[in-house]
């Protein structure tokens, strides 16, 4: 924790905080993520594969009535990410097989892409993941540079708006995950901050890593059927 607080400070020192932070600077995120029947998504990240595309609804702190659904594709390194708004009685007719109501009650185009993909790859609620971030951001230079703590798993996705549900924490007490976005070039002094501290460079999947969590609890087989119900 000692190594995170100095770096905070640093960036604090040179970055504004994200403006939808509270008194602290953080805000929690819930996202709940749909993988198919063959569990694509988590073996596309395991092999490394340059393109991949995974969908999820996430809110944040307790605002469950401003869900958005994601489209969030990887390519060459790059990603890009689409969204939409969701209704909660709309996730949940999803949730129940009902995709097909939804597709012709709305007139979102990414909520239509991801009923279709629903009815046909079978897309289905696989893991609830939750953090606390603190974001920091340059916005002349677009660079965003993100801190989450407590990253957890949870699988009771019928209180996934609610919050009410079991987490089981991804990492052990005291590390924490940093990530830096930026467009083209990492100016000097940011890059210097960054890599003058003693920090564990890797790829690190919240989804992957959870997924693989709930397996060995138990929790799911390896093929997603359900069995039940890095800085310090």
């Amino acid at each position: 924790m000692g190594e995170l607080k100095v770096l905070e400070s640093r960036l604090d020192a040179v970055m504004d905080r994200d403006e939808y932070g509270g008194e602290d600077g953080r805000y929690r995120i819930h996202s709940l993520y749909f993988d198919d029947y063959k569990d694509t998504c988590v073996k596309e990240n395991d092999m490394g594969l340059s393109e991949r595309v995974k969908y999820r609804v996430r809110y944040y702190n307790e605002r469950s009535d401003m869900m958005r659904l994601e489209r969030k594709e990887k390519s060459d390194g790059r990603c890009h990410k689409t969204s939409c708004s969701i209704t909660e009685e709309e996730l949940r007719q999803i949730m129940a097989g009902n995709a097909s109501e939804v597709f012709w009650q709305t007139e979102k185009p990414l909520l239509k892409l991801f009923c279709v993909r629903c009815m046909t790859g079978l897309l289905a609620p696989r893991a609830v993941i939750d953090f606390e971030r603190t974001a920091y951001v340059e916005k002349i230079t677009n660079i965003r540079i993100t801190v989450d703590r407590n990253i957890s798993v949870a699988d009771d996705f019928d209180h996934f708006a609610d919050g009410e549900y079991i987490r089981y924490p991804l990492q052990e007490v005291g590390w924490h995950v940093l990530e830096v976005k930026f467009d083209h070039i990492l100016p000097a002094h940011l890059k210097h901050i960054i890599t003058e501290r003693h920090l564990i460079q890797s790829s690190f999947s919240k989804y992957s890593l959870g997924r693989r969590k709930l397996q060995m609890m138990g929790r799911q087989s390896a093929d997603g059927a359900y069995t039940g119900v890095c800085v310090k």
